[in-house]
């Protein structure tokens, strides 16, 4: 699959090919004509409450991970994962996010996700 993953803040490339935004809340202080972002599935992105919850606590990456693909196993992420399935078929996607921390964050979770599901 051809993930790539990139924060929304950082200047958009060529190689992104589509930017995907998957975050469930827009990213402070970002215009839309800024973030270059083709699609926003805030679908993709974890709960509310597990987002909450897990607030970027490194202790908290491994039961993060758990709760976050039960909750893509629902009907309606389902249908999320896939049509970003279907766009990874027809060339590079970008999963943008807006959180600082760039090894634990639901990007680089969900990104884990679909290269297992794939496998």
């Amino acid at each position: 699959m051809k993930i790539r993953l990139k924060r929304v803040y950082e200047q958009p490339s060529a190689e992104d090919g589509v930017r995907v935004l998957v975050d469930r809340l827009w990213p402070r202080g970002l215009s839309k004509e800024h973030a270059a972002v083709n699609e926003w599935l805030r679908e993709a992105a974890p709960s509310t409450e597990l987002r909450r919850w897990f607030a970027h606590d490194h202790t908290k990456w491994t039961e993060f991970k758990k709760r976050y693909t039960a909750e893509l196993a629902s009907p309606e992420a389902k249908a999320v994962l896939s049509h970003i399935r279907s766009l990874v078929a027809k060339g590079v996607i970008t999963l943008v996010y807006a959180a600082s921390d760039e090894e634990y964050n639901n990007a680089v979770a969900l990104k884990e996700y679909l290269l297992k599901q794939k496998a």
